[in-house]
């Protein structure tokens, strides 16, 4: 049963406006190598700041780079719909996250930045 209902909020996450949007905009971002290349390198930026903070570490200097490969990314339209279609879909998903594990009293506190 339960499966089953993950099953189903899965085709609905599937067919839900975030998720379109996100399609639509990463297709379009993609389609020039330069922009999915810089893409990729702001991502591999990001975990390499997510993991940093998780062990305590700061990187100035990666900060810096992430925080200006994030504003060249934001002068291509392309690129700027793209991130925030996907930070879109991520809060989407954190919220669902957060709903299933408050009702199996789950803390996920430790996962927020």
């Amino acid at each position: 049963m339960v499966y089953d209902n993950a099953k189903k909020l899965a085709e609905e996450m599937k067919n839900s406006e975030e998720y379109r949007a996100y399609r639509a905009a990463r297709e379009r971002a993609f389609e020039n190598e330069s922009t999915r290349n810089l893409i990729a390198e702001y991502h591999k930026l990001q975990m390499k700041a997510q993991a940093n903070a998780i062990t305590g570490e700061r990187s100035d200097e990666l900060l810096q780079k992430l925080q200006k490969l994030g504003e060249l990314l934001q002068f291509d339209a392309d690129a700027a719909a793209f991130l925030m279609a996907e930070y879109r879909l991520n809060t989407m998903l954190g919220d669902v996250y957060k709903i299933l594990a408050e009702a199996i009293d789950i803390d996920l506190s430790a996962l927020e930045a």
